[in-house]
């Protein structure tokens, strides 16, 4: 990443995971139970069954709305982006939901099931000048490149 430019969070995705040369968000995977986590899960334990058989997983680019609202009101604290802004859950054909904004599109044609693919866009611009890079979401329909900024 240019050192101009930040991740929002380190971890959250690695660089040229996919097998087509794209970043892609990374997690875990317990081995036993089978129950994924977004993001890695740091502690090495699962939450579920408390196993330490947990391995770094990779998951899709697309997936589909799984639910969303659109906020109209800067929340008091942490959130620097733009508002009004849409935020909900994607889930993904691996069957792990992650919450996302969403990107690229009018949000009244948002709805529930709607295909959508990962890219990676600015949120806000840090007190060092640096941009703060995170991924979105965007329906796939949006199309143009959502390859990697970060």
């Amino acid at each position: 990443m240019e050192s101009n430019r930040v991740p929002v969070r380190a971890g959250l995705w690695k660089e040229k995971a996919g097998p087509d040369g794209t970043p892609r968000l990374i997690g875990s995977e317990c081995l036993d139970c089978e129950e994924l986590f977004f993001p890695v899960q740091d502690s090495g334990i699962c939450t579920f069954c408390q196993s330490r058989n947990l391995k770094e997983t990779v998951f899709s680019r697309k997936g589909t709305i799984y639910s969303y609202t659109v906020v109209m009101q800067r929340p008091p604290v942490y959130y620097q982006g733009e508002v009004p802004y849409a935020i909900g859950f994607v889930e993904l054909p691996e069957g792990i939901r992650i919450e996302t904004l969403f990107v690229d599109c009018e949000f009244e044609d948002l709805r529930i099931g709607m295909e959508v693919e990962m890219v990676f866009r600015t949120l806000h611009t840090d007190t060092e000048g640096r941009e703060v890079v995170t991924y979105m979401f965007r329906p796939v329909s949006a199309g143009g490149e959502g390859g990697p900024k970060a």
